[in-house]
């Protein structure tokens, strides 16, 4: 059992580092408002080639594997959570293209998301369905070549600023359930096509809120995977999206739990440094063990997604523990600086309204509960 990166590993781990501190962290704060992310950034992003890494070098990726995937999303958040999450939800869909479009899909759409010429989103959630996400009511009706698109979609990241999202729209009856959900690459600059942006508490900058489609004509070759598929193909990519989740949320902890560690040792109160009391020292070390032993699950559920192992509820798991964990630490790391903690002059409070955030979009913990629970016990847990 090795718990060691490789070479290229540990080389890719410094090199982001370094790039994040220099060119991400300064800049954070900054953007800690409802403003889109500047488009140099995300271009930045595609240059270094983060946007989609996994994704075949044909295609505009670098073939890279999960673990080295995971190692790059938990650096970057460690300087700005949410460049960071441009890198998870490119990689989750380009996933989707990638594992489920055809080769013109493949072809058209992966260089432009890798590059990051093309921001792409999700369009699952509708009003009032949050969790309940397979019971899609958006409409999808077959009209020769082409799809018209009616309905809306709620709590979209990107709604503002996305160029396109692969919508998960109803193609078949009610009665089909996820069965009757197929999946559609729509370019969000089309007729039709109408965006709302929510005042978010933390990731700011991400734009969630609501895309409206009124007619929306979509070609029937931008629908990617069978008809009736699509809910099940995205569900297999949440499995190690969620665990991208994860490690963003603790990179940000950890980034905070560094930052208390070097403040608390130098804060003389008392006759001597702060450290010395065990009431800031023990919060600290229970952290720092945490994070590490959520942090090993992370990457041993990446570890077994690149051999092809079963990992849905180690991924749920992960997506439960980490967002719930890290916001634990980082309040603590905010309490622990005191009165200057309380300020916004200091990054802990905008990690952990970041942090928040994601305890509730890609799955609540209660959801993530379930996933576990089902592999535990089977159906007999089911509560419905």
């Amino acid at each position: 059992m090795d718990f060691a990166f490789n070479s290229d590993q540990q080389m890719l781990q410094t090199t982001l580092s370094e790039f994040a501190r220099n060119e991400l962290a300064p800049s954070y704060a900054a953007r800690d408002a409802d403003v889109d992310l500047p488009r140099d950034l995300i271009l930045k992003l595609g240059q270094m080639g983060l946007l989609a890494p996994t994704v075949g070098q044909a295609f505009g990726g670098q073939d890279l594997d999960h673990v080295s995937l995971g190692i790059a999303h938990e650096e970057i958040a460690r300087a700005d959570f949410n460049a960071a999450y441009v890198m998870m939800l490119s990689a989750l869909v380009a996933t989707i293209v990638a594992e489920h479009g055809d080769e013109r899909q493949r072809a058209a759409f992966l260089p432009e998301i890798c590059s990051g010429r093309v921001l792409p989103g999700l369009a699952v959630t509708e009003p009032g369905r949050g969790s309940d996400a397979a019971h899609v009511s958006f409409s999808a009706r077959r009209e020769g070549d082409e799809y018209i698109l009616n309905g809306e979609k709620s709590s979209i990241s990107f709604a503002s600023y996305a160029d396109c999202a692969i919508v998960m729209a109803r193609t078949g009856g009610a009665a089909a359930g996820a069965r009757g959900v197929s999946a559609f690459y729509v370019d969000l600059h089309s007729p039709g096509v109408s965006r709302s942006r929510f005042a978010d508490l933390g990731s700011r900058a991400i734009g969630r809120g609501q895309l409206f489609f009124d007619a929306v004509r979509v070609p029937a070759a931008n629908r990617v995977g069978p008809e009736g598929a699509g809910f099940v193909e995205v569900m297999k990519g949440f499995d190690f999206s969620r665990v991208l989740i994860a490690l963003m949320c603790i990179g940000a902890a950890e980034q905070s739990l560094d930052e208390t560690c070097r403040y608390v040792a130098q804060r003389q109160a008392f006759g001597g440094s702060l450290a010395r009391f065990e009431g800031v020292s023990f919060p600290l070390a229970e952290a720092s063990i945490r994070l590490r032993a959520a942090r090993l699950l992370c990457y041993e559920t990446l570890w077994r997604k690149d051999r092809g192992l079963p990992h849905t509820a180690e991924a749920a798991g992960c997506k439960w523990l980490g967002p719930e964990l890290a916001a634990d630490v980082l309040h603590q790391c905010l309490l622990l600086h005191g009165h200057l903690g309380f300020s916004r002059e200091l990054p802990h409070q905008q990690r952990l309204r970041d942090v928040i955030g994601l305890e509730i979009g890609d799955g609540t913990a209660q959801i993530m509960k379930l996933v576990v629970a089902r592999k535990l016990l089977g159906e007999v847990s089911r509560p419905y």
